[in-house]
């Protein structure tokens, strides 16, 4: 299943609605995010898997979803970066 990044943000006005909302949301939801409150940064991340972005979003309070940013995040081996290269530079040379 594809893996998301999602950012939430809030002012620190809103923090402890945005955490109470997601605590009363989904508890788990709650688990897998991580928060820069304490550091001044009222922005939270967390790593959510989903069929696609709307779906994602519907995982979070509906407080968070309009401003929520949820991007499509993926793992690279060695073997494809190197694959890359190469396909870079056969492009280079003009092959095809």
């Amino acid at each position: 299943m594809p893996r998301y990044l999602v950012e939430t943000t809030h002012t620190a006005g809103e923090c402890l609605k945005a955490l109470d909302d997601i605590s009363a949301h989904d508890v788990k939801l709650l688990d897998s995010c991580q928060f820069g409150c304490k550091s001044g940064d009222h922005t939270g991340w967390a790593f959510l898997e989903g069929a696609n972005e709307v779906d994602v979003k519907a995982r979070l309070p509906q407080s968070l979803r309009q401003k929520a940013r949820v991007v499509a995040v993926e793992r690279f081996t060695v073997d494809q970066i190197r694959s890359y290269h190469e396909k870079t530079a056969q492009t280079a040379h003009g092959h095809s």
